[in-house]
């Protein structure tokens, strides 16, 4: 009897593996009658079917027009180890705009060059390492500029991440009297002690309103004397010398770039010394392809590049892509707090056939051996749960 693995080996063809289909719909795994609002039970699911009968799979929606309109006229039939080639023709049909778009499909199609090839995504890539550290990004129940969440609970989830063993927290600097998110992280200092990573995200652009140059020295300033890891975006996306000038004047990181979505954007930002660390987000820049050439291009700079996270099983892709990136040494994990990453996606682990997405210990991601994507997909659980 032929082993898996030569099973999988008989598949590699000498001629192109052509994609037959593209699908996208939702699961919705049991919440037990008394869903817990902070955990996941509805799963977003792009497929891509070969003539190789292998289908790659990814936890990533993408748009029902932006499919039917633009994606499946330009891949089905066309060779999946293309990507690049299908990615600036996805480009000139529907515009940078839209690229974005495609990265469930993307993700999905690395999947399955995975599992043809047997081997985990980031062994395609070219393998960096084998685990990424975590820190989680938590944005509690609430006003979204956090402002009626007590400092203490804050603290109190960053102390309960550090007893788990993780080693950092992401909290958000939106509250409408910057200085608050200073005594914020002074709290949370206290709790975790001095070696714990503690990281502030502006984003300025979501909040509603930019901080000026004074402000946001103040703040930097203020978050130094508790030694804060990061800040994250304090002015306009767009903006590429304010944060140089910051980086330049302050200690404490200053990094940016998660709503980047062409590799010219990412040269811009270095050629300015816009960010001591760029953040691509693997979906927003056009796919684990796209966010691959930025971390080589950011090393070409000798520059850091930390992805921009998601939550759940759509990290699969990231974690792929991280550990393939000789500059990338984090892994943000997005959710609502107060619960572990491990906490959030449990519900739909019920998809996967060993009912464990990843490894989590001592604050790092273990990138899984499993071929593809990493994620064991359950068939019959997908078809079960299947609802649109």
């Amino acid at each position: 009897m032929l082993t898996r693995r030569a099973m999988l080996a008989a598949l590699v063809p000498s001629k192109k593996v052509k994609i037959t289909n593209i699908e996208s719909f939702v699961v919705r795994v049991p919440d037990g009658g008394t869903p817990d609002p902070l955990r996941a039970y509805r799963y977003p699911v792009t497929r891509v079917h070969t003539d190789a009968g292998v289908i790659g799979t990814s936890f990533i929606a993408i748009a029902p027009d932006l499919l039917n309109n633009w994606v499946k006229p330009t891949l089905v039939g066309d060779d999946l180890f293309a990507i690049d080639r299908h990615m600036r023709r996805l480009q000139m049909n529907s515009g940078e705009s839209r690229t974005q778009g495609w990265s469930g499909v993307e993700h999905a199609m690395w999947d399955a060059m995975g599992r043809i090839a047997d081997r985990p995504v980031a062994d395609l890539l070219g393998r960096a390492r084998d685990r990424l550290r975590v820190y989680r990004t938590t944005v509690f129940p609430g006003k979204l500029d956090q402002s009626d969440v007590p400092y203490s609970t804050q603290a109190a989830f960053a102390k309960r991440l550090k007893d788990n063993g993780y080693g950092a927290i992401k909290i958000r600097a939106w509250r409408p009297r910057p200085m608050d998110d200073v005594d914020a992280v002074g709290e949370i200092r206290a709790a975790v002690g001095p070696t714990f990573k503690i990281m502030l995200d502006r984003t300025a652009v979501r909040p509603g309103w930019v901080w000026d140059y004074p402000t946001a020295l103040k703040v930097a300033r203020g978050l130094e004397r508790h030694n804060a890891y990061w800040l994250e975006e304090p002015f306009d996306g767009t903006d590429l010398q304010g944060p140089a000038r910051l980086a330049a004047e302050v200690d404490i990181l200053i990094t940016g770039g998660e709503l980047g979505r062409t590799l010219y954007e990412f040269a811009a930002f270095l050629h300015n010394k816009t960010y001591d660390i760029v953040q691509p987000d693997t979906r927003i820049c056009g796919g684990i392809w796209a966010a691959k050439k930025i971390s080589a291009l950011a090393a070409s700079f000798g520059v850091p590049c930390v992805q921009h996270g998601t939550g759940g099983f759509s990290l699969a892709g990231y974690i792929q892509a991280g550990c393939s990136m000789t500059n990338c040494e984090w892994q943000e994990m997005i959710g609502a707090g107060p619960n572990l990453p491990t906490e959030e996606w449990q519900p739909g682990e019920i998809l996967l056939k060993n009912k464990r997405a990843w490894r989590i210990e001592n604050g790092y991601v273990y990138l899984p051996e499993f071929p593809g994507l990493g994620l064991d997909v359950d068939e019959a659980a997908l078809k079960e749960f299947r609802r649109a």
